[in-house]
């Protein structure tokens, strides 16, 4: 296992942004994929954005990647045929899941837990995932 619990690592540059796609596994055997976004600022700084998806949860978000791809594609395609504004795309939430946070373009996603032990918190477990 390599450092800080990674199995992969992978990453894409574009336009001054670099994605990163790590695969890890955390202290309780839980294997996950973290995908980072990092962009320079201003001030010499990087500004860093993560989402976080456990295995189990990796089939929906993948079929919900697609889809949103799929969308996009059309929308980019029609956009070039039409030239009137077009209106805000609706939001479904996926049936059984919660809402994300959402603060500005930063998304957290969370893992349900699915233990039943009340004295474990949510903090420990997100200290855990590091």
């Amino acid at each position: 296992m390599g450092i800080r619990g990674e199995l992969f690592s992978t990453r894409f540059s574009c336009e001054g942004r670099t994605y990163f796609f790590n695969v890890k596994e955390n202290r309780n055997g839980d294997i996950f994929l973290s995908v980072v976004e990092s962009k320079p600022t201003e001030t010499e700084t990087f500004d860093r954005r993560s989402i976080v998806v456990f295995q189990e949860n990796m089939e929906g978000f993948m079929r919900a990647m697609r889809t949103a791809a799929g969308y996009m594609e059309k929308a980019s395609s029609r956009q070039k045929h039409e030239t009137a504004p077009r209106q805000p795309p609706l939001r479904a939430r996926p049936e059984g899941h919660s809402e994300t946070k959402s603060t500005g373009r930063r998304i957290i996603v969370r893992k349900k837990t699915q233990s039943s032990e009340p004295s474990e918190s949510k903090e420990s477990k997100s200290k855990e995932l590091g």
